[in-house]
């Protein structure tokens, strides 16, 4: 069994690694494109935007799960290895999602629809607390010298394929059925599409060997639970770091990907048809850009990328949206959401595998899955709320959004500089493994 594993090419690993990873940003991606339609059937009340507001609180609320699951399955990586971390993960994800497949309308079953929503939520953000984290670790672990910042990008990049897969599935719906169709039932469909290709991917996760790195620590006696919660203890300065890194990714993808069906439409008053392929657009340029600068990093290093990334985001986030909701159409909103993926693509594609780098080797997963997940529960999950929110506060601002998004890109530009100022990358660094590129020098002691 080992020598079939280590014939396999390590591009193998990363597809089936990767792979895996899709169902977790499937199931996100799908019900923020879906977000009205699940506000009517799930949600409903006299108030459109209170309706609104309860349906991304909802998809808000699964991220207050990740700390948590991040904690327990962080820690079982740690502890039991990679791959069956992220098989357990996968088997809690698809549970959630095959709840709110199946789950009655409130019309049917009252106020029990909207908890076993919410409920599925929960599931599916607690398994999300490590996916990402796990997928990232294990690609960082099998990377061959010199690339590890394009092999960890494919776990970015496995996710725009989920979201591009989700926007053709809303266009085909769009085409097939009409607006009341899609919103009394066909909003369903997509969540039945993910619950059917589920055996499929635990048929991939069974088949991804562990990593040599965790095996040759492990070798001996594998560290107890109670070692790796005290390590993450020590570890708070640089996790606490690495929420900040984690910040602008979170709210920027939220904001380019999910929120973008209901921005277009409600906001932009766009079609259905243009605004989801305006998003299958972005995904697939995510797709591309992000293995591109994963790549680029490991050549200039990941400071400049992210730094420069965050810089610009910062600078150009709410003109951009002045100028789109000035005079709305397809064409703006195309053109302003593709600069945006790029610079998204730019940061995403160096603070991936950067949060690999600067986590101490013992937590690598759990520390990796804690910050990720921090960031996520605090400022991404929440998004599409927050950005609702603040365009109805501030008398129908359409922009805001762009405020929002400026706001979390200073927060990681100053995580950036905590990074380059500490020398975090070089001085966690793992030692077996080949120096974390920085294209800064390490300071020098004193």
């Amino acid at each position: 069994m080992k020598q079939a594993q280590a014939a396999t090419s390590p591009r193998t690993h990363v597809v089936r690694a990767a792979a895996g990873n899709f169902l977790e940003m499937y199931d996100f991606a799908v019900y923020g494109f879906y977000a009205s339609a699940i506000a009517t059937a799930i949600f409903p009340s006299g108030n459109e935007f209170v309706s609104m507001m309860l349906s991304f609180l909802t998809f808000g609320v699964g991220f207050l799960m990740r700390p948590l699951g991040a904690i327990v399955l962080g820690a079982y990586m740690d502890r039991r290895g990679r791959r069956a971390g992220l098989i357990l993960s996968l088997v809690v994800m698809s549970v959630g999602v095959a709840i709110i497949a199946v789950v009655p309308g409130y019309r049917t079953i009252g106020i029990a629809a909207p908890i076993l929503v919410v409920l599925s939520r929960l599931l599916q953000g607690f398994s999300a607390g490590a996916e990402s984290s796990g997928v990232s670790v294990y690609l960082a672990e099998i990377a061959t010298p010199g690339r590890r910042g394009l092999y960890v990008s494919w776990q970015s990049a496995s996710q725009q394929v989920s979201v591009v897969f989700a926007a053709v599935v809303g266009v085909a719906l769009s085409g097939l059925l009409s607006d009341d169709a899609l919103n009394s039932w066909g909003w369903r469909v997509p969540f039945l599409i993910g619950s059917l290709i589920v055996p499929f991917l635990f048929w991939i996760r069974r088949t991804l060997p562990e990593t040599e790195s965790f095996t040759r620590r492990t070798r001996s006696a594998a560290p107890s639970l109670r070692t790796v919660y005290r390590s993450l203890l020590g570890a708070w300065p640089v996790i606490l770091t690495a929420v900040g890194l984690v910040t602008l990714t979170s709210v920027m993808f939220y904001l380019i990907t999910a929120y973008t069906p209901t921005f277009g439409e409600r906001e932009l008053k766009l079609s259905y048809l243009a605004v989801f392929v305006v998003t299958v657009c972005v995904g697939v340029s995510n797709f591309v850009w992000i293995p591109v600068m994963g790549a680029l990093s490991d050549r200039l290093g990941r400071v400049p990328l992210l730094a420069g990334s965050a810089a610009v985001v910062l600078l150009v986030s709410y003109p951009l949206m002045l100028w789109l909701v000035a005079d709305p159409s397809f064409g703006r909103l195309l053109g302003v959401l593709l600069l945006l993926s790029f610079l998204y693509g730019g940061y995403q594609g160096a603070m991936v595998v950067t949060l690999t780098e600067i986590m101490p080797t013992r937590v690598r997963a759990s520390g990796f899955a804690i910050a990720y997940s921090l960031a996520q529960a605090i400022f991404g999950g929440f998004t599409p709320a927050i950005a609702t929110w603040l365009i109805h506060t501030f008398g129908n601002n359409a922009a805001m959004p762009g405020a929002w998004l400026s706001l979390s890109a200073l927060l990681s530009l100053v995580a950036v500089l905590v990074v380059h100022r500490r020398g975090l990358l070089r001085r966690t660094a793992d030692a077996t493994a080949e120096p974390a590129p920085d294209a800064v020098p390490a300071r020098p002691a004193r």
